[in-house]
């Protein structure tokens, strides 16, 4: 795995993170590669790499689980199928049983399962299995939903999975070993509290924005 130097760089938006972050990744050789932004955020930084792999751009949806009381902070995610995954810790530390998080993990599964509808728009998703797929989000700061998007992804058989993002807390790049072939952070820096201290713009991305990025993508 190629590691970059320690930085306190910034990038100016999410496309400009996924330009810099497809100069990385433009420099393998991949077999049948497909490409996946982490809704939202990631959808603009993967649009970037598709381009520059000339890969199909793809959607993977998964949603953050907070903790009762306060739902900023995630102790776990969840896609539209499959069982959730958890920050064993951060339950642990909370003093959780598993019912006390079922309610929310309903509701944010059948978010997920919204969000996949409305992307897809009735199509079938990219074909993973015997494929090279990188996944691709805008930042990693806890590594829970990548961690959960990752372990569906692995159901479908890709030949490789790849986790990529333009900058990220090491400790959750070094968890999420377990879960891709392959973890690729353009910037590991230093300090690292918010993905959105590294960006000069890191407004929202809206579903309309993803529509129109996979549209132009497909």
């Amino acid at each position: 795995m190629r590691q970059p130097a320690t930085t306190s760089q910034t990038y100016t938006d999410r496309r400009d993170a996924g330009r810099r972050l497809a100069g990385l990744l433009s420099e393998r050789d991949w077999v049948e590669p497909v490409v996946l932004g982490l809704a939202r955020g990631g959808v603009p930084v993967a649009a970037e790499v598709a381009a520059e792999l000339d890969a199909p751009l793809g959607v993977a949806v998964a949603r953050k689980i907070g903790a009762p009381e306060h739902p900023e902070f995630g102790i776990g995610a969840v896609t539209a199928h499959g069982p959730a995954t958890f920050d064993d810790r951060s339950v642990r530390a909370l003093g959780l049983g598993p019912g006390d998080l079922e309610e929310a993990c309903e509701r944010e599964r059948a978010e997920a399962q919204r969000r996949v509808d409305l992307y897809l728009q009735g199509r079938e998703p990219e074909r993973a299995e015997g494929r090279d797929v990188l996944l691709i989000d805008d930042g990693l700061a806890t590594g829970v939903t990548a961690t959960a998007a990752l372990r569906a992804l692995r159901a479908d058989g890709p030949r490789r999975l790849i986790l990529a993002t333009p900058v990220c807390a090491a400790e959750a790049a070094e968890g999420l070993r377990a879960e891709a072939d392959e973890v690729v952070c353009a910037l590991r820096p230093e300090g690292f509290r918010a993905v959105g201290q590294w960006y000069d713009d890191f407004g929202q991305t809206t579903d309309d924005e993803v529509l129109d990025l996979l549209a132009k993508g497909a």
